[in-house]
C-alpha cells in the first residue's frame, strides 16, 4: 500500500523553502524572547513529576523542550528531517526522532514503555494526511499508559473542525474529557476559532479500575 503524504509534505514539496521558513521563524522568536512554552505549561499541570512524554508532530522541539526543562522525560516525533535537526541543536535531552505519527510504532524502535501523555500542539492535527486523522489518532492512543491522555490543539479554519474532530476521536476508540478555547484555559463556545482538547481511551476507566 503506498504511504500517503502528510499535508506537511505536499507544502515542503510544493515550496522546499519552507521547512527553513520555519526554522527561522522559531528562531527568531526565541531571540526576540517571544513566550514559546504556553501549551508546556497546560501539559505540565496534567502530570506527576518525571512522567514521560511523547511530543507527537515536534516541530523545532519547543514544547518537547519545555517539558524536559520541567523534569519530564520526552520522546519527540516529526516527519521533517530539517525540524528534528533543528530540535537536537536547540534543545539536547529529549529523543528526538524523524517518522510518521499515522503509522508510529515506537517499541519497534526500541522505546517500549508508554506514555503519560502524548501531545499534539502548533496545529499538527491540521497537518496530517486527509483522512487519516483517525487512524493517526488510534496510533498514538497505542502508546499510551493504562491512565494516559492525549492533548491537542488546532486552529479549526484549517480544513479540519471540531465536529470532524469528534468522529475521529471516537473511531480511535478514544473520548474527549475536556474542551477548551484556547491553551491558556478559556472556555470553548462554537464561536472559538481554537479548540484544545484532552482525550483518553474509551475504555481507560475499565483498564484501570
Amino acid at each position: 500500500m503506498t504511504r500517503q503524504p502528510s499535508r506537511w509534505e505536499a507544502i515542503v514539496a510544493a515550496n522546499p523553502a519552507h521547512s527553513t521558513w520555519y526554522v527561522e521563524r522559531f528562531r527568531t522568536m526565541r531571540e526576540q524572547g517571544a513566550d514559546l512554552d504556553g501549551e508546556a505549561r497546560l501539559v505540565d499541570a496534567m502530570l506527576a513529576r518525571g512522567s514521560r512524554v511523547l511530543d507527537a508532530g515536534a516541530g523545532t522541539g519547543r514544547v518537547g523542550g519545555a517539558l524536559h526543562a520541567r523534569g519530564h522525560t520526552v520522546v519527540g516525533v516529526d516527519v521533517d528531517p530539517m525540524l528534528v535537526a533543528e530540535a537536537e541543536a536547540v534543545y539536547p535531552g529529549p529523543t528526538w526522532l524523524q517518522g510518521d505519527l499515522t503509522t508510529l510504532d515506537l517499541p519497534a524502535r526500541g522505546i517500549a514503555e508508554p506514555f503519560d501523555a502524548v501531545v499534539l500542539a502548533g496545529n499538527v492535527m491540521t497537518f496530517l494526511a486527509p483522512g487519516s486523522h483517525a487512524e493517526t489518532l488510534a496510533a498514538l492512543a497505542r502508546h499510551l499508559a493504562p491512565k494516559g491522555r492525549i492533548v491537542l490543539g488546532f486552529g479549526t479554519a484549517r480544513d479540519y473542525d471540531v465536529a470532524q474532530l469528534a468522529e475521529d476521536v471516537a473511531a480511535a476508540g478514544l473520548v474527549e474529557d475536556l474542551r477548551l478555547g484556547t491553551w491558556d484555559l478559556r472556555p470553548w463556545t462554537p464561536d472559538s476559532s481554537f479548540v484544545v482538547a484532552v482525550l483518553r481511551a474509551a475504555d481507560a476507566r475499565a483498564r484501570t479500575a
